[in-house]
This record gives structure tokens, C-alpha cells and sequence, in this order.
């Protein structure tokens, strides 16, 4: 494939040696938006001219061809095309890349199909085209069901607008639709909160998605930090505490720090993330987990386009290409077990990394367990929902790896 060699992106690590097919999940990332929200610091831009969409889809393309071959020990199970906003490409341009999916990688008849939608960019026609495509669920932004939340926050919809698009996506007999909301929002009260998830858990999605707003820097509303009414931290706490309750209460199970779903409606795509699965991400500033090897591509869209476009290209189009080592794969593991409500169970971790998790971290554990931010059971330690508000501080103070320098795994004798 003219300017692009899939060994550039990994090695052959000895661990992922030729077996029986393994289950892999694929990532694209669409660029682009029609507009750029304060809050987002993902990579994305505003399209000046559909020659760009079309070349940007081309060159995903390739991309997926070049990885043919290197992938066909895998069975994709998960499909996830996200952004930006996959939505605004043109219904064609969109059908295109779902077709050379299916066309470039062994995807299985039941897999999950997930495209993310912004609420102003979809209609019945398009959804009906996406679904008879093999689309089969819809993760749709709608952050707020409070017009002046959302107008802070500079969304391009309004709520009737969502509320038109879920129906739509109905009618187009979508079955399993994810809603994103946003607690912290400037303006935003706990019973304003409080209104958008009795708003939400009325129309009847399968999956919420409940993340805390991040003022990152370099974005329109970290400029305006100063001058907004954001909810303190004590009232983020509430707010989160107050909705994992109420959401139980309806039927939305928490299995993720950010994520309830209904029985049977997890998100196997990024439960793959959780769980230390492979992945494959495609597309420019995408990020990978495959063969032992992490890595993203560049962030940077006329240079990523160039390497797939021109024969034999001296363009790289990673900028990150790390061999994951036993040290950080075992704090991985114990941060990404810990976002999971079902936790981390012991006996695993002693058969993954050969030692005990009680005698490396227990003392540690044990003083949340008993301050309720953490539960021990069976041999399985697990955050509550106080816990996983503040899991960030927990894990920064249970996990001190200068302490396990000695251990034998880190030093390549086991």
C-alpha cells in the first residue's frame, strides 16, 4: 500500500504469536464538527470545503487497507466511529467508510456497531441508511436537556432538537441508543441535573453516559473559567451521588464510572479499553492498544493525509509507538479494574502478574474500605460510587511503583 507500512506501527512481540483468531475492536475518528465546542480539546476542526471530507475519507480508507493483512488473525467484535462528529460528514461519505469495514476486516455478524451523532446533524433518512448499513447502536450527545447549560457549553442543538433526533433514530429502528450527558456544567444546579436525567430516562435509552465537564487548557471555556458560574466540588459531588441513585432507581445499572446501561446494554466497545483488550484506532490523533504495543497516529491532517496519499512516503505517521512493560501494564490494569464497578478480583490479579495484590496494596485499600469509598468482598475490592468520585486521588495514593522495583516481574527474571 503506497506510503504506509503497518510494521511501522508495532512489532512482532513473541506474546502475540499466530493463534486461533482473537477478537479485536476498530476505532475511526472523524475530525470533524460544524462547529467547535468551548469545551473540547479533542482533535477537530470545521471543514472549509467538502474536497477536504472527501480527501480525509479516502486516506482513512487506505489506512484500513494497509492493516488487511496484519489484522487477519482477528474477528472484529466492536465497531465505534467517533470524533468530532461523525454525523457531519455527508451520508455517502459516511456509508463509504462502513463499508470498507466490512470490506478490509473480518467483522462478525453480531458486532457492535456504534456511530456517534451530534442531536443537529441526523435525520430519518440518514439513520435509515446507517442502520441498514449494519449501524446497529447511536451514541448521541445531547450533555444537557437545559437550553442555557447548553448555550454555555456552545452546542450547535437545543433540546428539541434532541428530542426530534432520538425519535428519528426510533423510527429508523435503532435499538440501542447511548445518551452523553455533562454534570459540573456552568449554570447547572443539582436540580437542573436532576431535571435533564428524569428528562433522559423518560424517552427510554439503552445506555447513559454521565461525564464530569474538564476545563482543559486551550479551550474556549477554560479562557472563561473566571467569569462563569461553575458548581463547586462539594456540589459536583452531590450532583454525581444524587444521579447514580436515581439512575439505579430506573433500571440503569452503573458498570463504568461514567457509564449505567440497562440490563444486556453495556458498551462492549469500550469495555475493551477497560479491560485491557486490543483495540485498533485509525484515522489522524487516533489512538491504539494491538500487539503489545500502544501507539497513536499523528495529530496533524494534511501530514497524516500526505503519508497515505504519496507513493512510498517518507512521512511517519505515528508520533507515540510504546512496547507496553510489565511495570505499566500492571498499573494499568489496577487503574482501569478500578473505573469498573465489579472491580478488581484478586485471584486474577495474582494469575496475571504472580503476587499478591493484598500484600502489595492492602494496607492501602483497606482504610478507604472502611471509610466506605471502597468495598472488599470474596477476595474482590471495588469502588463505591463515593470512591469512584475521587478515584483519581485513591489511585495516586495506592499506587507508588518506585516500591515495586524489586519485584521480579519488573527485572525480566519471571
Amino acid at each position: 500500500m503506497s506510503g504506509v507500512k503497518l510494521f511501522d506501527t508495532f512489532s512482532e512481540n513473541p506474546t502475540y504469536a499466530r493463534c486461533e483468531k482473537k477478537r479485536l475492536g476498530l476505532y475511526l475518528h472523524i475530525p470533524f464538527c460544524r462547529s467547535k465546542c468551548a469545551y473540547c480539546d479533542f482533535y477537530s476542526m470545521v471543514p472549509q470545503n467538502d474536497e477536504l471530507i472527501e480527501r480525509y475519507v479516502n486516506a482513512l480508507i487506505t489506512h484500513m487497507q494497509s492493516y488487511r493483512q496484519g489484522t487477519k488473525e482477528y474477528y472484529v467484535d466492536t465497531v465505534f466511529i467517533g470524533g468530532g462528529t461523525p454525523t457531519c460528514l455527508p451520508t455517502e461519505q459516511l456509508i463509504r467508510l462502513i463499508r470498507a469495514v466490512r470490506k478490509n476486516f473480518t467483522v462478525v455478524k453480531d458486532a457492535e456497531f456504534t456511530v456517534e451523532a451530534n442531536p443537529a446533524t441526523v435525520d430519518t433518512p440518514m439513520l435509515n441508511r446507517l442502520r441498514r448499513a449494519g449501524v446497529n447502536r447511536l451514541s448521541m450527545g445531547l450533555q444537557s436537556a437545559n437550553n442555557e447549560e447548553l448555550a454555555a457549553l456552545s452546542r450547535i442543538h437545543r433540546r428539541q432538537d434532541f428530542a426530534e433526533s432520538f425519535r428519528a433514530a426510533r423510527r429508523a429502528r435503532i435499538e440501542n441508543i447511548n445518551v452523553d450527558l455533562m454534570f459540573g456544567i456552568p449554570y447547572q444546579t443539582r436540580e437542573s441535573l436532576m431535571k435533564t436525567l428524569r428528562y433522559v430516562v423518560r424517552l427510554g435509552p439503552e445506555h447513559i453516559s454521565l461525564y464530569d465537564l474538564i476545563l482543559e487548557p486551550g479551550t474556549k471555556l477554560y479562557a472563561q473559567r473566571q467569569n462563569l458560574p461553575f458548581p463547586s466540588e462539594d456540589e459536583e459531588a452531590d450532583m454525581y451521588l444524587a444521579a447514580v441513585e436515581f439512575l439505579a432507581q430506573n433500571g440503569y445499572g452503573q458498570y463504568e464510572v461514567s457509564n449505567f446501561a440497562r440490563p444486556g446494554y453495556m458498551c462492549h466497545h469500550n469495555l475493551k479499553y477497560w479491560n485491557c483488550e486490543e483495540y485498533l484506532g485509525l484515522g489522524v490523533a487516533a489512538h491504539s492498544f494491538f500487539r503489545g504495543n500502544r501507539f497513536a497516529f499523528i495529530r496533524h491532517m494534511d501530514r497524516y493525509m500526505n503519508g497515505l496519499e504519496l507513493p512510498n512516503s517518507a512521512i511517519r505517521l505515528t508520533e507515540q509507538n510504546d512496547t507496553v512493560s510489565p511495570r505499566e501494564r500492571l498499573g494499568e490494569y489496577i487503574m482501569l479494574r478500578f473505573r469498573l464497578r465489579e472491580g478488581l478480583n484478586c485471584r486474577d490479579f495474582a494469575r496475571l502478574f504472580g503476587f499478591s495484590f493484598e500484600e502489595l496494596y492492602g494496607r492501602k485499600m483497606y482504610p478507604y474500605v472502611k471509610n466506605g469509598f471502597a468495598t472488599y468482598k470474596d477476595g474482590v475490592f471495588a469502588l463505591t460510587p463515593r470512591g469512584m468520585f475521587v478515584s483519581n486521588y485513591i489511585l495516586s495514593d495506592i499506587l507508588e511503583f518506585e516500591d515495586l522495583g524489586q519485584l521480579d516481574i519488573f527485572n525480566g527474571t519471571k
